[in-house]
């Protein structure tokens, strides 16, 4: 006789199958969470290297800032002794200007030309006098304008004046004082 399995197959079969699909996903909740751990100490990581790579820049970048104020301080410092330096060649250079302009105004003043008064303002001088005609300041002039030591030679007015009894001229030019000592200087740094 044949045998007969009166046994539930149909259901172990089903719990079998159950069986087997918790497991699959218990393991693949495991995989899972195996690989979200991974992929989250990887980027976790990768920001903590970023952050100590920033934190690194930003030193850096502090010292150079440090040493940037320094070149500053330094810069600063060069500028006030080239300025320095130009004043003390410039007085050097024109220490002996007023000398210089004394002893040209007596070599170019012609007779009959009197000198009140003597202003500089800078490298300009204006003079103020009296002339005994026009002639004798236009003969100043001349002489001023050939004198190494002016250039720019002006008449701002001349005019009679009258509280005088000797009928003067009263006049007032300006004329720009110049160092030819230093156009000669200065030639020969630009051939240099």
């Amino acid at each position: 006789m044949a045998k007969i399995n009166l046994l539930p197959w149909r259901e172990e079969r089903r719990q079998q199958l159950t069986k087997e699909y918790y497991l699959m996903l218990g393991l693949s909740a495991v995989v899972a969470l195996a690989l979200f751990g991974l992929a989250y100490y990887y980027f976790d990581q990768s920001i903590k290297f970023q952050n100590q790579r920033n934190t690194f820049m930003n030193t850096e970048i502090a010292k150079l800032d440090e040493q940037i104020k320094e070149i500053d301080k330094l810069e600063a410092k060069k500028a006030g002794l080239i300025a320095r330096q130009q004043v003390i060649e410039e007085l050097q250079a024109n220490r002996t200007m007023m000398v210089h302009l004394f002893d040209e105004l007596v070599k170019t003043i012609p007779n009959g030309v009197f000198l009140e008064k003597i202003t500089q303002q800078g490298t300009v001088i204006s003079m103020e006098g009296y002339s005994q005609s026009h002639s004798r300041v236009s003969d100043y002039m001349r002489r001023l304008d050939e004198s190494a030591w002016f250039t720019k030679v002006e008449l701002d007015y001349i005019k009679a004046d009258d509280t005088l009894t000797t009928h003067e001229q009263k006049f007032k030019l300006s004329v720009k004082l110049v160092n030819p000592n230093r156009k000669q200087d200065d030639s020969v740094e630009e051939v240099s």
